[in-house]
């Protein structure tokens, strides 16, 4: 099995098909947003969920689950007020209150060596409930 990147502070790999849909969704603009989850048993962080182009934010949080943790991008177009297309890729860290301690303490080990692995994240959001990961705090960010 290929391994992209391990992740020293854990012992985590990261998949090679986060970081191949990730490329496809910074430069081919087919994906809107992936989710990521840390499989324990293989000690790999892979491709949970791939929202298509089409999919919103909404699409995104409604694909995290409620009581486990989760990492995500997001890939936000906007224009500006000058009137030029932008996008800007969000790296989300999603740990629920409802979500085990133990998943909570893995993910957030691991989260800065995914990030590493995925070149091109613009801004980071952690979030514990879904008002702290609004679309109206996205919109903010971005400009």
């Amino acid at each position: 099995m290929a391994m992209a990147f391990k992740m020293a502070t854990t012992g985590m790999w990261v998949a090679d098909e986060c970081k191949n849909s990730f490329m496809e969704m910074k430069w081919k603009k087919v994906h809107r947003y992936i989710v990521f989850k840390i499989d324990e048993k293989s000690k790999l962080v892979t491709v949970d969920k791939v929202g298509a182009a089409k999919e919103g934010y909404s699409d995104l949080t409604a694909s995290l689950p409620d009581d486990d943790c989760r990492y995500a991008v997001f890939d936000f177009d906007f224009v500006t007020v000058d009137n030029c297309r932008k996008s800007k890729i969000f790296f989300i860290a999603w740990a629920p209150s409802a979500s085990k301690i133990r998943a909570k303490i893995l993910y957030a080990t691991s989260k800065d060596g995914l990030r590493r692995a995925l070149d091109g994240i613009h801004y980071e959001v952690q979030a514990t409930d879904p008002s702290e990961m609004g679309f109206d705090i996205i919109q903010d960010r971005a400009k």
